[in-house]
C-alpha cells in the first residue's frame, strides 16, 4: 500500500518564526498608496494580505486584508473598500499577481473618482507599510508514509502548518502546498494530492484546518487498508 513504503523521499517538517519590520514608508492618500503598492518588496504585500491568518487564527473567515480596512475607515471610501475586500486570494499563486490586481483595483476606481484621490488621512491616521520576515527551521519530525504524516500533523505547532500550507505556495511560488506535492511526487498518489490542494485553507482556522487534513488522509488510508 502507499501509506506503508519506506523507500520514498520523507517529508520533513520545518517551522518558522516570523517577524514584523516596519518599512518606514507610509501614504496618506490613495495616490501615495497606490504608488508604494507598486514599489514595495513582496514580503510588505504578504503581511498586509496574509498577516490575519496568522494573528487571528481562530477567527473564521478572516478579516478583510489591511488595504481594505485603511481606505475604507480612514480615507472613508467604503465602496473601493469592498472591491479590495473582495479580492479572492485563494486564485492567486504568487503575490505578484496579488499585487497587480490590487493595483489595478485602486487605479481603477481613481480613475473614475476624481475627489476620491483628494482626500487624506488625518495624521497619525496614515498607512504604515510593514513586512513580514520569516526565519525558517526544521523540526524533528519526518514522515515516511501517511500514517506516520497522519500522526505528525497532530503533534506539529500550527506554525509549521502554516509554513507548509500558505507560505510554501505563495511566497516561494511552488505549484501547490507542501503536503499536496510529497503525497504527488514521493508517494505517487495523485487523488489523495489533488484532494488537498483543492480545499480552501482561507475558509479555516489553522486548527480546524490540521483536523480537515488529518481527517482526508486517515480516511484515505482507512479506505485503502
Amino acid at each position: 500500500m502507499p501509506d506503508l513504503m519506506k523507500d520514498a523521499q520523507p517529508f520533513k517538517f520545518y517551522t518558522r518564526l516570523h517577524l514584523t519590520e516596519l518599512t518606514g514608508l507610509r501614504a496618506s492618500n490613495l495616490s501615495q498608496l497606490l504608488k508604494l503598492i507598486k514599489k514595495v518588496p513582496g514580503s510588505c504585500i504578504y503581511h498586509h494580505t496574509h498577516r490575519f491568518l496568522q494573528q487571528h487564527q481562530y477567527l473564521s473567515p478572516e478579516p478583510p486584508n489591511d488595504f481594505a480596512y485603511w481606505v475604507s475607515e480612514i480615507l472613508g471610501e467604503a465602496a473601493l473598500g469592498e472591491e479590495l475586500a473582495s479580492i479572492d486570494t485563494i486564485r492567486f499563486n504568487t503575490i505578484r499577481a496579488l499585487r497587480e490586481e490590487i493595483i489595478e483595483t485602486i487605479e481603477y476606481y481613481i480613475k473614475n473618482n476624481f475627489f476620491a484621490r483628494l482626500k487624506f488621512s488625518s495624521e497619525g491616521e496614515e498607512f504604515h507599510f510593514m513586512k513580514s520576515v520569516s526565519f525558517i527551521s526544521p523540526t524533528k519530525y519526518i514522515a515516511y508514509n501517511l500514517s506516520d504524516f497522519a500522526e505528525i500533523l497532530k503533534k506539529v505547532t500550527i506554525d509549521s502548518i502554516y509554513f507548509h500550507i500558505f507560505e510554501a505556495r505563495l511566497r516561494l511560488e511552488k505549484p501547490a502546498n507542501d503536503f499536496s506535492c510529497w503525497i504527488e511526487t514521493s508517494l505517487g498518489i495523485k487523488e489523495l494530492a489533488g484532494r488537498i490542494a483543492n480545499l480552501d485553507p482561507y475558509t479555516y482556522t489553522l486548527d480546524d484546518l490540521r483536523q480537515v487534513l488529518i481527517n482526508v488522509i486517515e480516511n484515505y488510508v482507512r479506505n485503502k487498508n
